[in-house]
């Protein structure tokens, strides 16, 4: 059996009592430490569940998974920070154990997709979500510019994730974010990002977060602090989002 378990956002206190059930009869249990940062104890998970637990690189999930987490066995789990399914290579690894034969349960925990909703804004109002990549030589993709267009004009808001590269130590914030995007209206010039473009910056949703909304001008200037961080890019604003919003506004005096 494959467990496939939600760390939830933060740390490891987000475990739920049935997952720490399962994962204490565990033969291995891995955590996969590049779709999202923990900011938990890794002394404090492995005695709360009993077990060592052992951290995959990107390359171990998606290249090499039969040597680790589909290799033969008894029963073992991969921890995903937040919830799992939510990135794509979980999916895969599920496909490839069914092929293989190995049965696959999922236990659920708390995702930025829900949680975004301490903002303010409603979640039935979020159109699609779209990454913002570091740009990487001459590759810059704009893909996002394109999603936030989409979304802006049915009203919708916009979920950006933040690029994660947890081998390098790099973990973008909302300020280098704004400023991609900001660089991306540079060059569409279709107004859709402007220095008065109504956004929220969030940092460590789930943990000692800090939410701030404000213009793009005004978030560049404040300090989101330590990672993980996203961005949401506001579409049109029911009263009741207004007045949420009104609450963790920029302070400007």
């Amino acid at each position: 059996m494959l467990y496939l378990i939600g760390l939830g956002l933060h740390d490891e206190t987000e475990l739920s009592i049935r997952s720490i059930m399962v994962l204490k009869r565990c033969e291995k249990v891995y955590l996969e430490g590049y779709t999202s940062l923990f900011n938990g104890s890794m002394e404090k998970l492995e005695i709360l569940i009993c077990q060592k637990v052992e951290v995959l690189k990107r390359c171990d999930v998606e290249e090499n998974p039969q040597k680790n987490i589909l290799s033969d066995g008894g029963d073992r789990a991969l921890l995903v920070l937040g919830d799992p399914l939510v990135a794509t290579t979980h999916s895969d690894i599920m496909l490839r154990a069914k092929k293989l034969g190995i049965e696959v349960k999922i236990i659920h925990n708390s995702s930025v997709f829900s949680a975004i909703a301490e903002t303010g804004l409603q979640i039935y109002k979020f159109g699609r979500t779209t990454t913002i990549a570091y740009p990487e030589g001459n590759y810059f993709p704009k893909s996002p510019y394109d999603v936030i267009w989409g979304n802006k004009s049915q009203g919708l808001h916009t979920l950006c994730l933040l690029d994660i590269k947890s081998d390098e130590n790099r973990f973008m914030s909302v300020n280098e974010g704004i400023d991609l995007l900001l660089r991306m209206e540079n060059e569409r010039l279709q107004n859709q990002i402007r220095e008065n473009t109504l956004c929220v910056g969030v940092s460590r949703l789930g943990g000692d977060s800090i939410m701030v909304a404000g213009t793009t001008a005004e978030l560049l200037n404040v300090d989101f602090g330590c990672p993980p961080h996203c961005l949401v890019v506001c579409g049109k604003l029911h009263h009741i989002e207004e007045e949420m919003l009104d609450l963790i506004k920029v302070k400007t005096d």
